[in-house]
């Protein structure tokens, strides 16, 4: 009765427990905490070191598939937290080994240690250094180094980025909201290489630690074999060395895997696709380039002492793989051309209501101009119309502090050909006509008509004026 009613109870747990990822980790953290205390069954040893492995492939199958350093922010907080669990697996393997000795039953590191070494130490141990050298030399360090640059230099250009972004919002390219998420992915960023920057620091001393707990496995081993349990030299030397060597290839093999993906992430730059999608594009984009190995390949073959099979298979490879580029290319051209051709006949044939949207688009301000004034807004054609708005813009802001909204300027087949037009919110609050290769003069006394010109009036305080010709602006001048 009373197992009965316990059964809901571990039910609701359990599924809590798989729901709550903070609870989830609090209790794998615990659990590794203890695990460098407490021994624990050969079983659990087994199912932990698989357990660390297939964290590690996922940690590396994650970091090549982002596309972003920081679709993987979490990535210097979980480098962390598997150099302890690691760490924890290989403090409780070597409590095993010293404590069991030649009894020991670990299956995992029983099949590292044989399918590794094949029954022969100093081969295991040369293979052993020659992995852990790698990994702390040449990996190890490189993701390191890369880290503190990347950091230095992510810092270093966060107060231009912040000024470009505030450059972007006072010239109205930009709205406040796309300001704010462009500003907390700059801080995000630099945070990022920062964290990552102390977090490389963990894996090298994972890796340090790592060959530091395979030694002390050697000579403590040997010790407590031949002083404690009266084994001879060379059979606590094979039964401890294999083991040693075995546990230490399956502390290391993860490390391996860490290591690779935290270099792969400080160095990839930032793309729109994942990182295998950018060697497909950027390394087997050219069928010339594996045509070209295959010529090599081929050459190399006809050398004295080379294998030729293996060469001949190796040119016809790179060649059917610059076949196979070449067609794909060619479809996908293919694919473009009838994808355009398709767009343009529905472009002709029909007329959205989302294509209309522009023609009856509403701005706060906007200008409207005849086409014999569309020479005022080409840059080309020496119209400086559009800089002169943006000074205003930005004079009556310093001046007042009030910001104009961005003027749309738009051509107006109905209007005359010298005509524009102010409108405010659609509806017109000026305009008049312009003569482009004209001066306006205005009446300041009582000679304006002595003047050659057409009469007008000018537009903003309605007095009369003349459009003249360039030619009497000094006489204008004169007459003042």
């Amino acid at each position: 009765m009373a197992e009965a009613a316990l059964n809901p109870f571990r039910l609701k747990f359990w599924n809590r427990l798989l729901r709550d990822s903070t609870l989830l980790l609090v209790i794998v953290m615990i659990a590794s905490v203890f695990m460098l205390i407490i021994p624990m069954p050969v079983v659990f040893l087994d199912f932990f070191q698989i357990t660390n492995i297939v964290i590690s492939l996922m940690i590396m199958i994650t970091v090549i598939n982002s596309k972003s350093a920081l679709e993987f922010s979490i990535f210097p907080t979980i480098l962390l937290f598997s150099t302890l669990f690691r760490l924890s697996i290989n403090v409780s393997s070597t409590r095993l080994i010293l404590t069991d000795g030649i009894n020991f039953d670990g299956k995992v590191v029983k099949a590292f240690a044989d399918f590794v070494i094949g029954g022969n130490e100093v081969v295991g141990i040369i293979v052993f250094i020659i992995i852990t050298a790698v990994l702390f030399m040449v990996i190890t360090k490189g993701a390191t180094r890369v880290s503190e640059v990347s950091a230095r230099f992510q810092l270093d250009a966060m107060p231009q980025k912040q000024l470009a972004i505030d450059t972007e919002l006072s010239q109205g390219l930009i709205d406040e909201k796309q300001a704010m998420v462009k500003r907390k992915a700059v801080q995000e960023e630099a945070a990022f290489y920062g964290n990552m920057d102390g977090a490389s620091k963990f894996v090298s001393g994972d890796v340090k630690v790592g060959l530091l707990i395979t030694v002390i496995n050697i000579i403590g081993g040997l010790v407590i074999g031949m002083a404690m349990r009266g084994e001879d030299f060379n059979s606590a030397l094979q039964a401890y060395v294999i083991l040693s060597i075995g546990d230490g290839l399956v502390s290391q093999i993860p490390s391996l895997l860490i290591s690779t993906a935290a270099g792969i992430i400080v160095t990839k730059s930032p793309s729109e696709v994942s990182f295998g999608k950018d060697i497909q594009k950027q390394i087997f984009a050219s069928p010339v380039s594996m045509h070209v190995s295959g010529t090599f390949v081929l050459l190399f073959s006809f050398l004295p002492g080379f294998p030729l099979i293996v060469f001949w298979i190796a040119a016809a490879f790179l060649y059917y793989l610059g076949y196979y580029i070449s067609r794909s290319q060619r479809e996908e051209k293919i694919k473009d051309e009838l994808g355009r051709e398709k767009e343009d006949i529905e472009k002709e044939e029909s007329s959205a209501p989302e294509e209309m949207v522009d023609l009856v688009q509403v701005d706060p301000l906007e200008i409207e101009l005849g086409y014999s004034l569309i020479p005022l807004v080409d840059k080309n054609a020496g119209g400086d119309l559009l800089d002169r708005i943006k000074k205003s813009r930005r004079q009556i802001v310093m001046e007042y502090g009030l910001i104009v909204p961005q003027v749309r300027i738009t051509d107006n087949m109905q209007l005359e050909p010298e005509e524009y037009v102010i409108k405010l919110n659609g509806d017109k609050i000026g305009g008049s006509f312009l003569k482009i290769n004209s001066l306006l003069a205005l009446n300041t006394g009582d000679k304006l008509e002595e003047l050659e010109g057409e009469k007008t009036t000018e537009p903003v305080f309605g007095l009369p004026a003349y459009w003249i010709a360039e030619g009497e602006k000094e006489k204008a001048e004169r007459l003042g």
